[in-house]
């Protein structure tokens, strides 16, 4: 029995090895994306800690929102290449119930603010995609913050 659990375990943390491997490559292929994409646009945006860059555009007033918001905001969805797949006005949802890369981005504005967020596809969709969003597809969003509590 003690052979088989050795076995299994062994089995379980190559698989692991393998998956971090896997997942720090895309990050890489992200990273080189985003860099060659703002440097073609020129955009000055800034590095969060957790790997999204955000560029305020209009930093609104008052408090910023937190996880447990519920935000009211309008957003365009677009690929690195320019060819939006979704728009939207007046969404209304709690923060930490949105795509990771809104959780993240969004608290670096106010209310009436708006966001330039690029969100690498690890905080996106990441390789599962999500209908007509590919694996592992970077995305930009304009985010206009309309209102939070």
């Amino acid at each position: 029995m003690k052979k088989y659990f050795l076995l299994f375990s062994i089995l379980i943390i190559t698989l692991s090895a393998c998956n971090k491997n896997q997942v720090t490559a895309q990050a890489a292929v992200d990273e080189a994306k985003i860099q060659a994409y703002m440097k073609a646009n020129n955009i000055q945006a800034t590095k969060d800690a957790s790997g999204i860059y955000y560029q305020v555009i209009t930093p609104g007033t008052g408090p910023y929102p937190i996880a447990t918001s519920t935000i009211k905001y309008s957003y365009i969805g677009k690929y690195l290449n320019g060819q939006q797949f979704d728009q939207g006005s007046s969404y209304s949802s709690v923060l930490n119930t949105t795509v990771q890369g809104f959780q993240l981005g969004i608290p670096h504005i106010n209310a009436g603010g708006r966001l330039l967020l690029i969100v690498p596809s690890a905080l996106g969709y990441g390789s599962a995609g999500s209908g007509s969003i590919p694996a592992n597809a970077v995305l930009v969003f304009t985010i206009d913050l309309q209102s939070f509590y």
